[in-house]
């Protein structure tokens, strides 16, 4: 398991498919600010909420140069429920492997109620234009997630 990297070290790179199977992938994006976040599970109340947060902000961020990439061990078949069901306007990228959540140090023991899984720790990353972590947001709001993106961005 590795560990989460920190504001200045070079991002991992990711190479994911998205709702409709297309590649993403960290390095093509290199030259615009990219805002990942992870989240445990489709279409659950917590990663519901902080989706809807992402797409009713979407423009802002877009706004301000940056493209939103939300990430989870679900099929492209989920996200593509997903998407549909909350006419979500961002890419949701399927890391069924979990590689990406363990290389950016979010999959990791969870403990509730009383019973310990793994799991995604609900965790967001600021990618600056030259792919080095520019910020990290762990332990978020999903309700307000979006807002605090965007009023980050409009800062830096």
């Amino acid at each position: 398991m590795s560990s989460k990297p920190t504001v200045g070290q070079p991002a991992p790179e990711f190479s994911l498919h998205d709702a409709n199977d297309r590649q993403v992938s960290l390095s093509a994006l290199k030259g615009r600010p990219v805002i990942l976040y992870f989240y445990p599970k489709d279409d659950t109340p917590g990663c519901t909420k902080e989706a809807c947060s992402f797409r009713d902000f979407y423009g802002e961020i877009q706004n301000t140069g940056a493209e939103v990439y939300g990430a989870s061990p679900d099929s492209p078949e989920s996200h593509r429920a997903f998407a549909e069901k909350y006419n979500l306007n961002f890419p949701l990228l399927s890391d069924e492997d979990k590689s990406a959540a363990q290389d950016y140090g979010v999959w990791v023991e969870r403990e509730r109620n009383g019973k310990k899984s793994m799991g995604i720790a609900r965790t967001t990353f600021a990618i600056d234009e030259k792919g080095a972590i520019a910020q990290v947001w762990e332990n978020v709001s999903p309700d307000t997630h979006g807002a605090e993106i965007v009023d980050w961005l409009k800062s830096r």
